[in-house]
């Protein structure tokens, strides 16, 4: 696995649509600075896309070696958004529901975590708190099978150079921005399909997504209700 950026050799700069749905958001509990999105290859940004395949509106769809998340919506669309995919996101695929949504989540390191980085993850042995440093980011998804956690997360990220990428850690990173407005499109129960690593929705070996105002979606059906505690 790498932490390099995926890119393509030449990164266009990004439009004002894509500018503008990853700038700041002070409306937020701890307002949200903009996504430095210069350097990132475009089809990483938020955009609607033809979906082929036969899961039916509303499900979420995780490609983990294309580094995609797909929101499916009807007529053969969805909303396509990139993601960075840690080691426990490359480990497991299968069927899940969300379980739970938390607002600016609590964090806590796996002994795995500490173990591998002690002087940096130590310290929050017994949890961090939600805010702008922690590494769920402004919302996370839980994933569940039946009753059980899978322990499986879809969250934001402090590290945004790191969406379209293969991860030391974690689940299933999205840009912040893109994170709450997924959030704010998925209730609780939504079903989750996690492809495996060799499984791709979309062939991609043309340019990178050439993007206009229209592509990036509506706005979410409760932007800007709280619908579960962090």
């Amino acid at each position: 696995m790498t932490d390099e950026p995926r890119q393509s050799a030449l990164v266009p700069v990004p439009n004002a649509a894509f500018t503008a749905i990853y700038g700041a958001r002070a409306d937020e509990r701890f307002p949200l600075p903009a996504t430095e999105i210069g350097g990132v290859d475009p089809r990483y940004f938020r955009q609607e896309v033809a979906y082929p395949r036969a899961e039916p509106p509303g499900t979420l769809v995780v490609d983990p070696g294309r580094k995609f998340l797909y929101l499916v919506r009807e007529k053969g669309r969805a909303l396509r958004y990139g993601v960075g995919v840690g080691r426990a996101g490359l480990a497991w695929s299968g069927s899940a529901r969300v379980g739970r949504k938390a607002e600016w989540p609590r964090w806590t390191p796996t002994a795995e975590m500490i173990a591998r980085e002690p002087d940096r993850n130590g310290p929050w042995r017994n949890g961090m708190a939600g805010g702008l440093g922690n590494p769920l980011g402004p919302r996370a998804l839980y994933l569940f099978e039946g009753p059980r956690d899978t322990l499986y997360r879809i969250h934001g990220t402090t590290e945004p150079q790191t969406i379209g990428t293969d991860v030391s850690s974690g689940c299933i990173r999205m840009f912040n921005q893109d994170i709450v407005d997924l959030y704010g499109r998925v209730p609780v129960e939504t079903r989750v399909v996690v492809l495996p690593a060799s499984e791709h929705v979309e062939e991609l070996d043309g340019p990178v997504a050439q993007s206009t105002p229209s592509s990036v979606g509506d706005e979410p059906r409760d932007k800007g209700r709280r619908t579960v505690d962090g």
